[in-house]
């Protein structure tokens, strides 16, 4: 007697409903592919973010020089020297101005120390007649040298050297990028140009021009209006017998320029101090003529200046400066206001504006009184506002 053989089932396959889709695998590998590509270009920007942010400081400011360097070329320089003499002019300035602020600076701790021993003097003597209390200032001198203060100290001054060589380092370095940039522009711009269509080639120069044009201004306007506030402040601390008047008065024009949202009031602080230690009375009138020429400068001097060049909404100012702070400290919030003017000046450029409707929330009260009184006007006057208008002639016959 025979058995039966079992024959095997077959295996299951699914209906065509049920199938995964073929393009499944594929977007799962190109998921984990992406993954990894961010993680990777995340890991690189931490590790060159220092060199990242010196190429951006580098390329505005070789936005900044250009417009210079580019005059040069025009009357015949060639590149190379025309952005070295940019370099050095730029390169005196600076040095000047570290070099009053530094004397300025050398010569009050000089002084200090010199009257170190007789501030002490009068401390402890305070001390001891207030409070009736025996204290002895060269006791304090004798703990402090005894103690672990002066290995402190040295182990700060080193670290202190190390972060002076490194802030030199970054500088040069921003220097070199920066003359590249400017000395091969035009290169560099065939260069990027190649790559795109006709079409697009003169959108990214229209967009380069922008950039150039915005940046360059605000260098230029904001340096115009800091040597009008050197000038101008040094010619009043001299009157008010301010010391150090010239230092004090380019520190205030500098800083309160180059500094954003609270540049005028670190401005101010410094000549408010040196007049108050020296004579309190000449601190009142410092205090005084900083208020009044901030008040000048604000709706006299910097609107024609800044017109053409930055004139931006201060709300749009003060948020660019936190939101650049926030983004890259302070390096960041020197940079706000010109990338603010570019993004500005791109976003008006490309988007259309049309005429808006006159009404209470569109009109300041000034002007809406202006716009009522004229209406109001002309229908009393229909006949006025016919003026103006070509009344027709007869024609004479030849």
């Amino acid at each position: 007697m025979t058995t039966p053989t079992e024959v095997p089932e077959p295996p299951y396959t699914p209906p065509p409903g049920e199938r995964m889709p073929r393009w499944v695998p594929r977007a799962i590998l190109l998921f984990f592919i992406t993954l990894v590509v961010f993680a990777v270009v995340g890991w690189l920007i931490l590790r060159l973010q220092s060199l990242l942010i010196m190429l951006l400081v580098s390329l505005f400011l070789s936005l900044a020089l250009e417009p210079a360097v580019n005059r040069l070329a025009n009357r015949g320089w060639r590149r190379g020297p025309a952005t070295g003499l940019v370099f050095l002019g730029l390169l005196i300035a600076i040095g000047l101005f570290l070099w009053a602020i530094g004397s300025l600076l050398v010569t009050q701790i000089q002084d200090f120390a010199d009257e170190a021993p007789a501030y002490v003097e009068d401390i402890e003597n305070w001390i001891n007649d207030t409070f009736d209390a025996d204290v002895d200032a060269s006791d304090i001198g004798e703990e402090i040298q005894e103690s672990d203060l002066a290995s402190g100290f040295a182990d700060e001054l080193v670290s202190a050297g190390r972060t002076a060589v490194t802030v030199i380092f970054q500088l040069f370095t921003i220097a070199l990028f920066t003359f590249y940039l400017v000395a091969d522009g035009p290169r560099m711009r065939r260069a990027i140009l190649s790559t795109l269509p006709e079409e697009r080639q003169r959108e990214v120069l229209r967009v380069w021009e922008i950039a150039i044009d915005k940046t360059g201004g605000y260098i230029y306007s904001r340096g115009l209006l800091a040597l009008i506030s050197t000038v101008a402040h040094w010619i009043a601390f001299a009157i008010i017998g301010v010391p150090f008047a010239l230092p004090l008065a380019l520190w205030v024009g500098v800083v309160s320029q180059f500094v954003p949202t609270v540049g005028t009031y670190i401005a101010g602080a410094l000549p408010l101090l040196i007049a108050l230690i020296d004579d309190p009375v000449s601190a009142i009138w410092v205090l005084g003529f900083v208020a009044v020429y901030q008040q000048i400068e604000n709706y006299l001097l910097a609107p024609p200046v800044t017109a053409q060049t930055m004139d931006i909404h201060p709300a749009v100012a003060f948020g660019g400066v936190i939101a650049g702070a926030s983004i890259l400290g302070v390096v960041g919030a020197l940079l706000a206001l010109p990338a603010a003017a570019t993004i500005q000046a791109f976003i008006s450029t490309y988007v259309e504006r049309h005429e808006v409707v006159e009404t209470d929330l569109t009109t300041k009260p000034r002007e809406r009184l202006r716009l009522f009184s004229a209406i109001r006007f002309l229908r009393r006057n229909p006949r006025e506002s016919s003026l103006g208008r070509s009344e027709p002639t007869a024609e004479t016959p030849d």
